[in-house]
């Protein structure tokens, strides 16, 4: 009798190890993974690897699913639940909320503003503190072209596609067709381009686009772009000045559901110091890294994060 209640109590000990050890420390709750998603683009996967390290280094579990899908794919995605947290831009608020009011988005302290409160009421969906870097939607052109035809901004680019000049850009589905992308431009710009002068890429990656260009793939002589892009001095590009300021102010944040922050509440103080240390630069960099030596999209911001002291 006393052996098998010195192996009962053994069984119980053993549970309760098991359980506190993947738990809280407080209730002894197992710890439920936080589902990391991210776009499909460069700077979505290296954003998207940031979360991952730097919430595993501070002890929240994940489940990496970076690299996701496009826009609107991973909307879906986290106002279903089936991801918890991802970078999104306070840009695209304009466009998931249909905003009439186009200038609010063009300041960088209102637009984050005005997206938190909009996509909390919806979706109970929180934003946390973005980076101080606009990746905002843009156009590049091959720099040869540029200096042949003197194309320096999207008034050039008008001028050049209504006098019948040779384009052809390489873009995503999500380019062409967005309000806020190309059809913004033209609307603003006054040209119209056909369906024969785009090529559409799967995905949103602007490595491709921008390689295209390049490489002159199809023909293809311009590019989707944006601002925190790395590879576009290496791919001999020059990104058109968007004189009118069509664009909104795209800066990248950590988005997460209530229920999960509320589960892990360190969560955004752990990411605010990270974020707030990207600028334009150091993301443009960072994504050269990728796009144009070829690095693995983790290795880099385990590198940079080892760097600046997030990660030991």
């Amino acid at each position: 009798m006393a052996k098998k209640i010195s192996i009962i109590l053994l069984f119980l000990f053993l549970s309760l190890s098991f359980v506190f050890a993947g738990g809280t420390g407080e209730k002894g709750i197992v710890k439920t993974p936080v589902v990391v998603g991210s776009k499909i683009d460069t700077e979505g996967a290296l954003l998207g690897q940031m979360i991952v390290k730097v919430l595993e280094a501070n002890g929240i579990p994940t489940e990496d699913r970076t690299e996701f899908g496009p826009t609107d794919v991973i909307r879906k995605a986290i106002s279903s639940g089936e991801i918890d947290i991802y970078p999104e831009y306070t840009g695209n608020g304009q466009f998931f909320f249909s905003s009439n009011e186009p200038e609010i988005w063009k300041n960088p302290k209102l637009g984050y503003e005005k997206v938190k409160q909009l996509d909390y009421d919806a979706n109970k969906v929180v934003w946390l503190t973005p980076a101080p870097a606009n990746n905002t939607w843009a156009i590049a052109v091959r720099r040869d072209l540029a200096e042949i035809e003197g194309l320096k901004t999207l008034e050039d680019l008008a001028d050049y596609a209504n006098g019948g000049g040779d384009i052809k850009i390489a873009c995503s589905e999500e380019f062409a067709t967005s309000p806020a992308a190309l059809p913004a431009f033209e609307e603003a710009y006054g040209f119209k381009l056909t369906k024969e002068q785009l090529l559409i890429l799967a995905g949103g990656n602007t490595a491709q686009t921008e390689k295209a260009a390049a490489e002159q793939t199809d023909g293809v002589n311009f590019a989707m772009a944006y601002g925190t892009d790395g590879s576009i001095a290496a791919f001999k590009l020059l990104v058109l000045e968007d004189t009118k300021e069509v664009q909104p102010v795209y800066e990248p944040a950590p988005i997460i559901r209530e229920g999960v922050l509320e589960m892990y509440p360190d969560i955004e103080k752990i990411l605010k110091p990270v974020f707030l240390s990207l600028d334009l630069v150091k993301l443009q960099s960072l994504n050269g890294k990728i796009v144009v030596e070829g690095q693995d999209a983790g290795a880099v911001a385990e590198e940079y994060l080892k760097a600046h002291n997030f990660l030991k």
